[in-house]
């Protein structure tokens, strides 16, 4: 089984996709109920769609509660972005881009730990660039995905001698709906598609069986 998170649209939806195709056993979680569904309905095979607020601690425990069997990986897609000068970010907005990154990502991994750490568990957590590089407008945005770097890379070493693998990826930009609501008017007829980034990882994440990659930067050459 590969459980998704954020799979009700963009890099999620994509990646969702791909595995339905080959016939794996899916449980995909987002939000949005419509969206969510509407992306289940349309894929073959064994697929499971649970609305989950992975920002509630208990619903991201009861979400791996009632999970059977063990999970063979788990692919952290869910967050949100809005940009705007520092001078300019609302109080309200700051709580909420930290709690869907950052929160969010906590939540998951404790949960994920406390079960999984003794089996070979495959975690992969989706963050940005904007863990790498700092971006004058993103100001929060880089700082939430610098936390989630921090957190991954911490947790990593916690796992030191666990059969648990913990993979950060590091997507560019993708033409998704995310930048319809993130405040910056951007052209994005360069960037990757998701369907073109869930290509690139998946192939990514098949070179990390046989060695030690831990880190993945996406980008359309």
């Amino acid at each position: 089984m590969i459980v998704i998170t954020g799979a009700s649209s963009g890099l999620g939806a994509a990646l969702a996709q791909r595995y339905s195709c080959e016939g794996k056993r899916l449980l995909l979680t987002g939000r949005n109920h419509q969206r969510l569904f509407q992306v289940a309905g349309n894929l073959s095979g064994n697929v499971e769609a649970k609305v989950t607020d992975l920002c509630d601690p208990m619903a991201v425990s009861a979400l791996f509660d009632e999970l059977d069997p063990i999970p063979e990986m788990v692919i952290h897609c869910a967050g949100s972005g809005h940009f705007s000068p520092i001078e300019q970010q609302d109080p309200q907005a700051i709580s909420a881009l930290l709690d869907n990154n950052v929160k969010s990502t906590i939540f998951l991994l404790q949960a994920l730990v406390k079960r999984y750490r003794e089996h070979p568990v495959k975690v992969v957590v989706v963050m940005s660039t904007a863990a790498q590089v700092a971006k004058a407008g993103e100001s929060t945005y880089c700082a939430a995905k610098w936390a989630v770097r921090g957190l991954v890379e911490s947790v990593r070493l916690e796992l030191k001698s666990s059969p648990m693998k913990l993979i950060a990826v590091y997507p560019g930009g993708m033409a998704t709906d995310f930048w319809a609501t993130s405040g910056k008017d951007i052209d994005t007829s360069g960037f990757m598609t998701a369907e073109e980034a869930a290509h690139m990882l998946k192939q990514a994440l098949i070179s990390t069986e046989h060695g030690f990659v831990s880190d993945i930067t996406l980008n359309r050459n």
